[in-house]
């Protein structure tokens, strides 16, 4: 689970924009009920994909004149152009945008004359393009729809998915105005390596949010610390890499952001010195955080992390820390038996992101053909 410590001066709109997510979601992931009013030193959890939820459509007074929007703290323009039946290469057209990634909270933006929201049951919806697409690592099924000139909506509705985040890569898409039907669960898994470990192209479908280059960068890596740890079939690992795509955010943070501060003091960690806290705060794709801990992964890697704790957020030593804490607690026998449950309470504490972690899983287990 990523997590961030508040710190004086934090917004609730800050926090969810520099870790990509919505103030709703955040607020959501937390049980916040006044997302305006938080406070330092309180620990956020941070939702990923597959915990956020698409704003609901907001509703504008109609006319026949140019409808504007007022940009909200954790909206893209990726999902306003969905929720306005357009696309973001005609949203930044008509409003002289440069830089799709970047908007601002108040932005006023022109969403086309009479435009409305779509819901999530679209009719006539528009057919720029035809026929079908299959899906290649790396792609999101907003990027597809604005590609083709469509929404998310309309392509979630032709292709009959519940989840917007859950695409895999193989899987063939209808596209508006096409014909051939799209399969609604993969035919097989994707295909791996001949011997041992997965591929470049597994671990991403798996972790879709994941570039090329990182895959790359992180997999031999990767592929070794599952071997040093037995984790060697595809139930052990559909599970292993469905826990860290949630604990790190589809590998995307091995070092927790906060300071670590807030871990000082902290007897239960082992923080017994003064610094400590900073010194040993969250690192790796699934976090070692205290000194009990990073002495305990050195005793048993054989690695000096109490001198040189910055090691443990390295590919290199941070998953052989995540497949010695998945051993230390016998988890590859939990993942023989299908316990998927049994596995997140013992990484998590509780089943906080359960439903993240589920439907990580379950599309591990596509991908792999556990």
């Amino acid at each position: 689970m990523t997590s961030y410590t508040i710190r004086s001066g934090d917004t609730l709109s800050s926090i969810a924009s520099r870790y990509q997510t919505s103030v709703a979601a955040l607020a959501r992931a937390n049980n916040i009920a006044n997302p305006n009013v938080i406070y330092a030193g309180r620990t956020l959890r941070i939702p990923d994909g597959f915990d956020a939820t698409p704003a609901p459509p907001v509703n504008l007074s109609g006319g026949g004149g140019t409808q504007d929007y007022t940009v909200r703290s954790g909206d893209t323009l990726s999902g306003i152009a969905s929720r306005f039946g357009t696309s973001v290469a005609a949203l930044a057209s008509r409003n002289g945008i440069s830089n799709p990634n970047l908007i601002y909270v108040g932005q006023r933006l022109v969403v086309g004359a009479g435009a409305a929201p779509v819901t999530t049951t679209p009719t006539a919806p528009p057919a720029a393009g035809s026929g079908t697409y299959s899906v290649r690592p790396g792609d999101t099924l907003s990027g597809i729809a604005s590609r083709h000139g469509t929404t998310v909506s309309t392509l979630a509705s032709l292709n009959g998915i519940s989840n917007p985040n859950l695409i895999y890569v193989g899987q063939t898409l209808r596209l508006p105005g096409g014909s051939a039907p799209a399969p609604v669960a993969p035919t097989g898994p994707v295909p791996g390596p001949t011997t041992g470990g997965i591929s470049a192209a597994q671990l991403r479908a798996i972790m879709p949010n994941l570039s090329e280059a990182d895959a790359n960068r992180h997999l031999p890596y990767l592929n070794a610390a599952m071997a040093e740890g037995g984790i060697n079939t595809p139930k052990r690992q559909a599970a292993f890499l469905a826990q860290l795509a949630h604990e790190s955010g589809q590998l995307r943070y091995f070092e927790e952001i906060a300071s670590g501060a807030a871990y000082e003091g902290r007897r239960d960690l082992g923080n017994t010195q003064p610094g400590d806290g900073v010194r040993f705060k969250g690192r790796g794709p699934i976090q070692l955080t205290g000194r009990s801990n990073y002495t305990a992964a050195s005793a048993a890697l054989g690695v000096d992390l109490v001198n040189n704790p910055g090691l443990a957020a390295t590919p290199a030593i941070g998953f052989r820390i995540a497949q010695w804490f998945w051993n230390s607690r016998n988890l590859n026998s939990y993942a023989d038996a299908g316990n998927f449950d049994a596995i997140t309470l013992r990484v998590n504490g509780g089943y906080n992101g359960k439903a993240a972690r589920d439907a990580y899983y379950a599309r591990a287990k596509q991908v792999l053909g556990a």
